[in-house]
Parts: C-alpha cells; sequence; structure tokens
C-alpha cells in the first residue's frame, strides 16, 4: 500500500473520526428498532445496527495498522459528541422521523461522502482490500437510502413536512459543518483536495435541507 509515513497519522484520525460515527450509528439503529411499529423496519434497523458494528471493527483494525497508538484515541471532534447528545434525546423522545433524519439522512450522508472521498485516495495509494471497502461503501449508500425513503414516507403519511424538516435539519447540519472544517484540514494534510471534498457533503443530502 503507497502510504506514505506522514500520512499514517491523519489517515488513522480519519477512520477515528469513522470508527466513532459508526458505533453512535449502531446505537441509534438498536435503539430505533424498539420504536418502529412494522416488521420490515424493524429488520432493516437490526441488519444495520450489525452491519455499523462490523464496520467499526473494521476502522479499528486499520486503525491499529496505521498507527496503532491512536487506537485508543478520545475523539477528537467534540461535535462529533454533541450531535450524539441531540440524536440521543430524540431517541429519549422517541421521536423516530426525527432519529431518521438525524441518522439515516444526514449523519449518513456525511458518512457517505467521507467514505467516498477515502476510497478515491486509496483506490490512488493501491490499497488493499478494495471488496471490502467496497461492500462497506454500499451499505452504507443503502443505510442513507433507507433513510430517505422513511422520511418521504412520513412526509406522504402527513407526520411532517418540508419546512418542519429544514428547520429540524439546521442543528444538525451546524455540527456537521463543524465536523468538516476539523476534516478538511486532515485531508489537506494528505495531499487530498479538501475544497472539492467539503463541497461533496451537500450533495450526499435531500436539496431540502439546506434550501
Amino acid at each position: 500500500m503507497l502510504v506514505g509515513h506522514d500520512e499514517r497519522v491523519p489517515i488513522a484520525r480519519l477512520l477515528t473520526f469513522l470508527e466513532h460515527g459508526e458505533r453512535m450509528a449502531h446505537d441509534c439503529a438498536k435503539a430505533q428498532t424498539a420504536l418502529a411499529e412494522d416488521s420490515g423496519t424493524r429488520r432493516f434497523l437490526l441488519s444495520q445496527a450489525k452491519q455499523e458494528a462490523m464496520h467499526a471493527r473494521v476502522f479499528q483494525g486499520a486503525i491499529a495498522w496505521l498507527a496503532p497508538k491512536h487506537l485508543r484515541d478520545t475523539p477528537f471532534l467534540p461535535a462529533l459528541e454533541a450531535y450524539r447528545r441531540i440524536l440521543d434525546n430524540a431517541l429519549a423522545c422517541r421521536d423516530l422521523t426525527e432519529t431518521f433524519l438525524a441518522e439515516q439522512v444526514v449523519l449518513e450522508g456525511l458518512g457517505e461522502a467521507v467514505l467516498t472521498r477515502i476510497e478515491q485516495g486509496l483506490t490512488k495509494r493501491a490499497a488493499p482490500f478494495g471488496r471490502l471497502r467496497r461492500i462497506l461503501l454500499h451499505q452504507e449508500e443503502a443505510h442513507h437510502g433507507f433513510g430517505r425513503h422513511q422520511i418521504e414516507r412520513a412526509i406522504e403519511q402527513g407526520e411532517t413536512d418540508v419546512e418542519d424538516l429544514r428547520r429540524r435539519a439546521q442543528q444538525y447540519l451546524a455540527l456537521t459543518d463543524a465536523m468538516v472544517l476539523t476534516l478538511c484540514d486532515l485531508f489537506e494534510s494528505i495531499d487530498e483536495d479538501a475544497t472539492a471534498w467539503a463541497k461533496d457533503v451537500r450533495t450526499f443530502l435531500p436539496s431540502w435541507c439546506s434550501a
């Protein structure tokens, strides 16, 4: 794998962010299962929870290989922990629609953007385990698509509307913007186009999020 010595720590830190994000997604999907009313939704969420746990283990293994001393790093993005607190509150209020918005739509959209950009960089560096990386990205895309479908269904059933969703999305988007600022610095440190990546993030979100 053509990863320079000075790139190992920045890449490990990017993966640390993803690992913590995957663990949060796992906890959320597991909690959502108890709130979902139909069996099909519960089955998907149980499958998602298992996949997110597997993703976290994969990232942990990659971190151990790249920069072992960063394996036990505490989260370097306070915005991610703030995001977790707001999401946990929505779960406690049993607001399933908001949790789909926060986790499967906004957070998975951010994760999909990060993974897509990282995948491009790893491909350029002839990284191993290409098939496994593609599986992870495909699963993230499926989680994001599921969330968007759930939101669309909630709109159709009159449980929410675009204005309400846009209003509720703002607190989550503000925190993902804060994450982007830090991650852009890491991308620049490994000679990746941080500006292009930052623009990518919003392309993975519904247009009404920031309209």
